[in-house]
């Protein structure tokens, strides 16, 4: 059936799941408050500076006018970065259809509140909107290009999320649904940090056993986080946790995993991040996740390392190092 969905965000992931949805039959509308973006996407059918190379369908239909957006629209996809999150929900609350459901595409902490993505538009909304996570091992590009893509969406109501589920499957487009909002988002707010420190190995040259070692103890961490927050363990093992994990600790689309590298080679986080057209969440991540952590009285040791490198109190081997020095334990938690 087709329906009119709005994708709020123009970055590399709005723009594909927007191209994703209008080719399995619905009209997209594309908000974004970059003018010149929407302007190349109304006249060249293109994003050229987020996913070159890809031709927009026609039931794309980009807007800077959020009403025009949003209005009767059944579904809202958040495309946009964690730091901006509130206050686009709080903008495009009074114009939802009753009854619409939000879903969040974002991977991220709120840095003053500490608060999940879910918890900012269930505050903004009021509660009167139905909201379903989406998260999962997705570069934009490949989603884009139609390559195989499995995801998971997370909501405490499960008919929304059903509905999630049907309306944005594709054939090369997989989604399986869990209850377990919380160790969906933890999964793909920290995999942003544990993928800088990735990053960070493979550009001092460390090798593949320190990438493994890297990848699993990561997640370690964030399991812990997870459940001390109340999700599931058994999620993190899943595509949320281990799947996006992965995919972003080693992948060469990683914005994360770039910044990594780029700190390993010498170069400052100012210098990188002016180079970057995208959002690198990580970087806004480690220190919110450190605050969670401490007051959950969870220990991340290496989200606190990558915390200091990105703060400048530590060189990219020393902070690594640090990792390797610490003092050994048993490797499964006892519970």
């Amino acid at each position: 059936m087709t329906r009119d969905i709005a994708v709020l965000g123009a970055g590399s992931w709005g723009t594909a799941l927007a191209v994703h949805l209008a080719r399995v039959g619905h009209r997209v509308r594309v908000w974004s408050i970059e003018a010149p973006i929407v302007a190349e996407m109304i006249e060249r059918r293109a994003n050229a500076v987020y996913l070159p190379d890809i031709v927009l369908p026609e039931e794309v239909l980009p807007t800077t006018d959020l009403a025009q957006a949003v209005t009767d629209v059944d579904v809202v996809v958040l495309a946009i970065p964690s730091h901006a999150m509130r206050a686009v929900a709080r903008s495009m609350t009074p114009l939802m259809r009753p009854g619409a459901i939000a879903v969040s595409v974002a991977k991220g902490l709120e840095q003053h509140s500490l608060h999940r993505m879910s918890e900012v538009l269930a505050q903004e909304t009021n509660d009167a909107h139905p909201v379903v996570v989406l998260s999962g091992p997705s570069f934009a590009i490949e989603v884009a290009r139609e390559l195989p893509t499995a995801v998971s969406v997370a909501s405490a109501d499960p008919a929304a999320a059903a509905r999630v589920q049907a309306e944005f499957r594709g054939k090369l487009f997989r989604l399986y649904s869990t209850t377990d909002v919380v160790g969906v988002e933890i999964g793909g707010a920290l995999k942003n940090v544990i993928a800088i420190a990735a990053g960070v190995a493979e550009g001092l040259g460390l090798g593949h056993n320190a990438q493994a070692a890297l990848i699993t103890r990561g997640l370690v961490e964030i399991s812990r986080l997870a459940c001390a927050e109340g999700g599931r363990r058994e999620t993190l093992a899943g595509l949320t946790g281990l799947g996006d994990l992965i995919l972003t600790c080693t992948g060469p689309y990683s914005r994360n995993r770039h910044v990594g590298m780029e700190l390993a080679r010498g170069r400052s986080l100012s210098a990188i991040l002016a180079g970057m057209k995208m959002v690198a969440e990580g970087v806004r991540t480690a220190e919110a996740a450190l605050a969670l952590g401490a007051r959950a009285g969870v220990e991340l040791p290496i989200t606190a390392q990558m915390g200091d490198l990105i703060a400048g109190r530590k060189t990219p081997r020393a902070a690594l190092e640090h990792l390797m020095l610490r003092p050994q334990r048993i490797e499964v938690d006892a519970g």
